[in-house]
């Protein structure tokens, strides 16, 4: 679809494009201990069970994700290792439930 198209109430690009996971053996676990959604993001708190965590991986459930931004203590971080409690704001509606453990996979 062209650029007038777009700007003069075209129809709109949807993507279709679905998350897939290349590696096969996770990185880690995450706990989920609380799921909210925050400016139409999906947002986990909960604890890194093993393994390291960085913005970009993917995280599977029943879906999958990727990890857009995480935060500790509310403020952003660049990783998370193991025993850390953390945010973690996902691209993606994973819909993750209280006690659930999600894989981690590298991008």
């Amino acid at each position: 679809m062209g650029f007038l198209s777009r700007l003069f109430g075209g129809k709109k690009e949807t993507s279709t494009e679905e998350i897939q996971i290349v590696s096969r053996k996770p990185v880690g676990k995450f706990r989920v201990e609380k799921t909210f959604k925050i400016l139409g993001k999906e947002t986990l708190i909960g604890k890194v069970e093993n393994g390291i965590i960085y913005p970009g991986y993917k995280l599977r459930g029943k879906e999958v994700a990727v990890i857009y931004k995480i935060e500790k203590e509310r403020k952003t971080v660049d990783f998370a290792i193991d025993g850390d409690t953390v945010a973690l704001i996902l691209e993606g509606d994973l819909k993750a439930k209280p006690g659930e453990v999600l894989e981690i996979y590298q991008s």
